[in-house]
């Protein structure tokens, strides 16, 4: 500390499951730099200790190349060419547009993106949200990007996504499994890594399942099992054969809590060949679910599987902890529902030190609610489907995902998107989503309030210059585990014009004459007061507003050890699941009787995916890619921050027995393409990733030359907008590419 020196306490509230101590440290109205919390500090709780990512804030929020005026478009959609504009014709504009698009099309015009840059408590987003529904409502949307599939399914057989036990029992548990979990890069929380790093201290072993061998798997020193993508269902269908065929299944806890394992235990007139047990044995399609069948499938040895499998059902209680990834692929549902077949099938639910698969919620103190209005319109659409609800909104039905009417009646005319780069950079299918977006008889007027100048910003009507962590308070909620709660201090005054998005909508509710039901006299502040007011009624142990504001972090008092689902385990009866049946329901008569776009069946099964490594376009684009989240962003954000670069530069993973044939050494400049787009991109050839796959981390920022390549290796530029069966969750991890070594370039072809 230097003398004048002081020090605001701060937390991040970008969508970084981190929530990291942040110390501001200020002199003279400016800042020097960041520092963060330490484990001594912490004492014996978990230590919110910033990674370089956080440390990193003020250089990632407050560079030059921050948006500082509001702008309106003068060039086509896409370019990026803008002109200055005061905010008074933003404000304008945007409430005369507003009127239009509405009276014209209907409230059911307009939409809300999904959008995660801002993940406080109070967000842009959401009152933007407020102001619509006050105004006749929107078109509304249902599950995430994240865990739009492994969410959904957990509820389907669980009834609940609250299967998760405190990470602390990992401790106990006498195997672990990591199954497409890269906690330490994608920093699901600050409890995560911590509890996998005491476990390996006590000797439990971990094993990492996974195309890749992730930073999670180095510093763990975990065992790696690589599996080609897509494929992970089939891996679980073998491992519960194995288990099925050497009598180690819980049958007491199967017979007691499941419903549809065996045929003894299937509702009422269905077939005995429905059950689970049927499908692995191969009773209904003659094919057992061997070892040498998911071999063939996914690149794992069926020795291999058949160790896996005895392994993880005698090292009771285990924890098979599932990631996101898996569930990101065409039939994602199927991966979450296979984990949760496994932790059933050897008794590893309601224990501590075991694991019940799926989401693996486990919140145990109210998060503070939203000042939110119902939406007067109930129509949804899941989230990853926008696209096709600009494009051909007035065709979709309940069979393509759309809740609360059986159809459409309209196209999304308007979009306020708030700091979110989904609308291109984080969306599927970049090139066919920006050709969506440019045709202006189809959505005819978007808003984006940001930071900087994204891909998705370039597609904007209205640009408006929002504010960062350091020019706005609000509230930081844990995002995956802890317990805890943690303020947003505002450091330094907005920088140029930049507003809160709350400021112009209030303006854009007073030209609507909503302006008083829009804030209820409240401002920014005003409302973050009473919100945590709200919170502290049902938690009284919480520190006054202003207290909190100080110390920056309130963690609860430690309570009595939580195990999920243990009271519905050991007596089904008196405690019945949350499910229409009262069991776990392996078999779902709920998707027994629904009509689906796509096959879906009632049992976890392994079900061939489109784009997967037996699909007949593998022959023209041989390659699997996947994507994976990097220690240098947390998903686009930080892309702009070249010091954050040396941490992992943007380089496609390609295995040295894929390289060599094509010619292409390491630090090689590649082109990976397929019918969607192409990308330029350096290649980091290493046996971390498995035979027949590449990947690319997700995030970076698209950055087509004029050809139409894109040479900021944005994977979006090639994966799909296709989404899957019941969910509809994107599949954006489902891609088929070809890579061939650069040696030219023209007209946007290789020579």
């Amino acid at each position: 500390m230097t003398e004048g020196e002081r020090v605001i306490p701060t937390m991040g509230i970008n969508n970084c499951g981190g929530k990291c101590v942040i110390r501001v440290h200020m002199k003279d109205g400016k800042i020097l730099r960041l520092s963060t919390e330490t484990a001594e500090e912490a004492g014996d709780a978990v230590p919110l200790t910033a990674c370089a990512r956080g440390l990193q804030y003020h250089k990632t929020f407050l560079g030059e190349d921050r948006l500082l005026y509001p702008m309106r478009r003068t060039g086509k959609r896409g370019e990026g060419k803008f002109r200055r504009i005061s905010w008074e014709e933003a404000v304008d504009t945007i409430a005369s547009e507003w009127i239009r698009i509405r009276d014209t099309y209907g409230p059911a015009s307009r939409y809300v993106p999904y959008a995660t840059g801002v993940s406080g408590l109070l967000s842009g987003r959401e009152f933007a949200k407020r102001l619509l529904a006050l105004d006749g409502g929107f078109l509304g949307y249902y599950n995430s990007y994240s865990s739009a599939c492994i969410g959904p399914v957990t509820e389907l057989m669980y009834g609940t996504r609250q299967c998760g036990n405190p990470p602390e029992s990992w401790q106990d548990s006498r195997l672990i499994i990591l199954w497409a979990h890269n906690p330490l890069e994608t920093k699901f929380d600050a409890e995560t890594m911590h509890a996998l790093r005491c476990a390996k201290e006590k000797g439990v072993p971990i094993i990492s399942v996974d195309p890749r061998r992730n930073e999670t798997a180095a510093a763990l020193d975990a065992e790696w099992i690589p599996v080609r993508p897509a494929t992970d269902s089939a891996l679980l269908d073998a491992m519960a054969y194995v288990i099925l065929k050497e009598g180690l299944e819980d049958r007491a806890f199967l017979d007691r809590c499941c419903l549809g394992f065996d045929g003894t235990h299937l509702p009422e007139g269905v077939p005995e060949t429905e059950s689970v047990e049927a499908y692995l044995m191969g009773r209904k399609d003659g094919v057992p679910k061997t070892p040498e069948w998911a071999s063939q499938i996914t690149g794992v040895p069926p020795e291999t599987i058949a160790s896996l499998a005895v392994r993880y059902a005698t090292a009771r209680p285990a924890a098979l902890i599932q990631g996101y990834g898996a569930q990101r692929h065409a039939y994602g549902e199927q991966s979450a529902r296979g984990g949760i077949l496994l932790a059933c099938m050897t008794g590893n639910v309601g224990v501590w030190g075991g694991w019940a698969c799926g989401a693996g919620d486990c919140t145990q103190h109210p998060w503070p609610s939203f000042p939110s209005v119902p939406n007067p319109l109930s129509c949804r659409i899941p989230s990853f489907m926008w696209t096709d609800a600009v494009d051909h909104g007035e065709t979709l039905t309940a069979l393509d995902g759309v809740r609360g009417a059986e159809k459409l009646s309209v196209g999304i005319k308007m979009i306020l998107n708030i700091a979110g780069n989904c609308l291109i950079n984080q969306h599927g299918d970049i090139n066919r989503t920006a050709e969506i977006l440019r045709d202006e008889s189809k959505c005819e007027f978007i808003v984006v309030s940001d930071l900087f100048m994204t891909a998705t910003a370039k597609f904007a009507d209205i640009l408006l210059p929002g504010v960062s962590m350091f020019e706005c308070d609000n509230i930081s909620l844990p995002w995956k585990y802890g317990e805890f709660v943690g303020f947003s201090n505002a450091c330094i005054p907005p920088l140029g014009e930049s507003r809160q998005e709350y400021d112009w909508l209030s303006e854009v509710a007073g030209r609507l004459g909503l302006g008083d039901a829009f804030t209820e006299g409240h401002t920014w502040d005003g409302w973050l007061q009473d919100r945590y007011a709200q919170l502290c009624l049902r938690e009284p142990e919480l520190p006054p507003y202003d207290e909190l504001k100080r110390t920056g972090l309130y963690r609860y008092k430690k309570g009595p050890r939580a195990v999920a689902l243990e009271a519905e385990c050991r007596d089904p009866a008196a405690h019945p699941f949350p499910t229409p049946s009262g069991k776990i329901e392996l078999y779902s008569p709920r998707v027994a009787k629904t009509e689906y776009k796509w096959p879906f069946p009632a049992i976890p099964r392994y079900v061939e995916p489109p784009e997967g490594p037996q699909d007949e376009l593998a022959r023209r684009y041989p390659l699997q890619l996947i994507g994976w989240h990097t220690l240098r962003r947390c998903h686009s954000v930080h892309d702009n921050n070249p010091n954050l670069e040396k941490l992992d530069p943007q380089r496609l993973w390609m295995n040295p027995a894929d390289a060599a044939p094509r010619g292409i050494a390491d630090g090689d400049e590649v082109l990976v393409f397929n019918g969607r787009g192409r990308v330029r991109i350096p290649v980091r050839v290493t046996e971390r990733i498995m035979r027949g796959v590449v990947a690319l981390s997700q995030g970076a920022w698209y950055r087509p030359d004029k050809y139409g390549t894109d040479t900021g290796g944005c994977i979006n530029t090639l994966t799909s907008l296709a989404v899957t069966p019941y969910s509809r969750g994107n599949t954006q991890h489902t891609i088929l590419v070809e890579v061939r070594r650069t040696v030219a370039e023209n007209n946007g072809d290789v020579l």
